[in-house]
């Protein structure tokens, strides 16, 4: 299947490494889970594409301050379980474009990657709580390449 370009504001699976996983030496991730693609841009001196996923996460958070919580009717929309989840927007996976942990929707046919994209204030909300994580270093970047 080919794999188109990342949108931002889409929510894709993805196996998301945590930062602190990464910290102790792990590679691959723990799990699949959903992630929002918040940002993506071609570099012009190595044309590849690079791409900022934040994850989704079930587990309530810590920090409020750090989150923003997906209304139950994204969630349907977007087809992902009913539960509370929560975009994570300090902890950042950076990779070059389409990388080696996009991952197949279990169940879905045809297969796909891409649940689909953000309501457009929910992916602004997340965006500007991601850049000011950045601003403010508060932002934990595990590279993936």
């Amino acid at each position: 299947m080919a794999i188109p370009p990342p949108r931002n504001g889409a929510v894709i699976r993805y196996a998301y490494l945590w930062r602190e996983e990464k910290e102790r030496g792990l590679i691959e991730a723990r799990k699949d889970r959903p992630a929002a693609v918040v940002l993506a841009h071609k570099d012009a001196a190595t044309g590849r594409i690079v791409t900022f996923v934040l994850p989704i996460t079930h587990s309530p958070p810590a920090d409020l301050s750090v989150v923003v919580e997906i209304p139950a009717d994204a969630k349907a929309h977007l087809g992902l379980d009913g539960e509370r989840s929560w975009i994570v927007c300090d902890e950042i996976n950076r990779f070059s474009w389409p990388g080696y942990d996009l991952r197949p929707i279990p169940g879905a046919r045809p297969a796909r990657w891409e649940y689909g994209m953000l309501p457009r204030g929910l992916y602004e909300q997340a965006k500007a709580l991601f850049l000011d994580c950045r601003k403010r270093g508060r932002a934990k970047v595990a590279d993936r390449d």
